[in-house]
């Protein structure tokens, strides 16, 4: 039998959803078509899981645009 999640648990399921959407739109991805928003952060796993680098250069990339927040 499949547990129901609690309440809080479902809040907290669905901010996270949102922040995570929220880093699509701050990336200027807001109007790519579903596939390859996917297809991009597929290819990104890929790449940072074999190359140490390139997680360090896309980590950099990264910050610099949460740097640049208008907040």
């Amino acid at each position: 039998m499949a547990r129901t999640m609690t309440s809080d648990a479902r809040k907290k399921d669905t901010r996270e959803k949102i922040e995570l959407g929220g880093l699509i739109v701050k990336a200027g991805l807001r109007y790519e078509k579903r596939a390859l928003l996917l297809g991009a952060l597929v290819d990104a796993v890929r790449r940072v899981k074999s190359d140490d680098t390139e997680r360090s250069r896309l980590t950099a990339i990264g910050v610099e645009a949460f740097g640049n927040d208008d907040q």
